[in-house]
């Protein structure tokens, strides 16, 4: 199994931490560029780019600056290896407006030291999208679709909500009003906004649904205006039909009382351990948090990943193929875990063992084996014991009555 750990580790703490970054002077200069190039630049700027031995960027900024020989284009795949490999001498870096919104500053700040580099945005293509619209940044969602899927916007999609995204290029701008008109939304408006900044700065509207916008010049965002049905409910607990299953799902009530017990936020960890359908990691991943879902079975596994896909939460769920507590081992540390059923003493032990001082355990049972079980546990370790029973209205006969579900007994605690 691959070791997840620097894959899907936890987000680093903010430190208190002191001093100042005076000296010496850093090797690195991340600069911000626009499409007005060098025109747009201040006399520092421009003397930081005469005495860079090397300059990093996209084709497109190193023609922006005239690099010349001294130009080096981003690898592909992307990576700031070749730049850490120059650490020592005169290095810029060129960025889109602002290097740390879907740029590269922040996978370089993260590996570098904090005297090593400085950095000087530009406006983003969010800022200058937003300007040219009038639209409040703060009320719109941003969105880096040039090398995403569209289901990130899932979360956004919602009658009356806006949206900015950077596009990968024109042919990705027609499959997003595609993609809009197949999700009920094709009556929204996209604002096609072409090298905004620039020379060639050219705004273009039109409907998704009737989208026929052509020669869609790069780089290109799209800001759009949706109209259609409500989106995603925030709360917890989503329908049921939402998800692909087999049957085996928490099933939504019961699923908004775990989440409340969960309690995510965002950045934290969970470990989803016997995850079914997925229902409970997808969730959580919504409420802005990463999740490992631990399923032993191989097509609830590929069903677990093709939800995920479907909610745009795909980068943020990892689907471990494995038992637990097996599984385990190559895994990073949670902030909170779950066992939606098939809880037994050795798990249950090995999880206790396994997780830091402070994370949340929530574990739900169906048959009188796992309740006394978790009863058991309750009167080891405490926290509490809930004791979930349902019905919903159902025909009876001509008319209606009660039908109760099997009653659910969860127990949630704090290591």
């Amino acid at each position: 199994m691959a070791d997840l750990r620097t894959e899907i580790a936890p987000e680093p703490k903010p430190g208190c931490e002191t001093g100042s970054r005076s000296a010496p002077a850093p090797w690195l200069v991340i600069i911000g560029v626009g499409e007005d190039g060098m025109a747009g630049l201040s006399a520092t700027r421009h003397a930081e780019l005469d005495r860079a031995a090397v300059i990093f960027g996209g084709p497109r900024h190193l023609a922006l600056v005239n690099a010349g020989e001294r130009g080096r284009p981003w690898p592909v795949p992307f990576s700031v290896a070749p730049v850490l490999a120059e650490r020592g001498r005169a290095v810029v870096v060129l960025a889109s407006g602002d290097p740390f919104w879907f740029g590269a500053g922040a996978s370089l700040a993260e590996r570098l030291d904090p005297d090593e580099w400085i950095a000087h945005p530009a406006p983003s293509t969010f800022s200058l999208a937003a300007s040219s619209l009038g639209w409040s940044l703060e009320k719109t969602s941003c969105f880096g679709l040039h090398a995403a899927p569209f289901e990130r916007l899932l979360p956004a999609l919602s009658d009356g909500a806006r949206a900015i995204c950077l596009m990968r290029d024109g042919p990705a701008v027609v499959a997003l009003a595609g993609w809009l008109s197949e999700r009920g939304f094709g009556a929204s408006t996209l604002h096609v906004m072409e090298a905004l900044g620039g020379a060639r700065e050219r705004i273009r509207s039109a409907c998704a649904e009737s989208f026929s916008l052509a020669n869609i010049a790069t780089p290109v965002a799209a800001a759009i205006e949706f109209v259609g049905r409500s989106g995603l409910a925030r709360a917890s607990g989503l329908p049921d039909e939402c998800f692909s299953h087999d049957g085996q799902i928490t099933k939504r009530p019961v699923r908004a009382l775990t989440l409340s017990a969960l309690a995510p936020r965002p950045g934290e960890l969970l470990w989803d351990i016997g995850a079914g359908s997925g229902s409970i990691s997808i969730e959580w991943c919504l409420s802005g948090g990463r999740a490992v879902a631990i399923e032993t079975r191989m097509d609830r596994a590929a069903t677990i990943q093709a939800n995920a896909r479907e909610f745009g939460v795909d980068h943020l769920l990892h689907v471990v193929d494995g038992p637990a507590p097996a599984a385990f081992a190559n895994l990073p540390e949670p902030n909170a875990a779950f066992i939606g059923g098939g809880a037994d003493e050795v798990l249950l032990t090995a999880l206790w063992e396994r997780l830091p001082v402070g994370a949340r355990i929530v574990a739900n049972a169906v048959t009188l084996e796992t309740e006394a079980l978790l009863t058991l546990w309750h009167g080891r370790k405490g926290g509490e014991l809930l004791r979930i029973e349902l019905s919903v209205a159902a025909p009876l006969g001509s008319m209606r009555g009660w039908r109760p579900a099997r009653p659910v007994t969860q127990w949630s605690v704090t290591r």
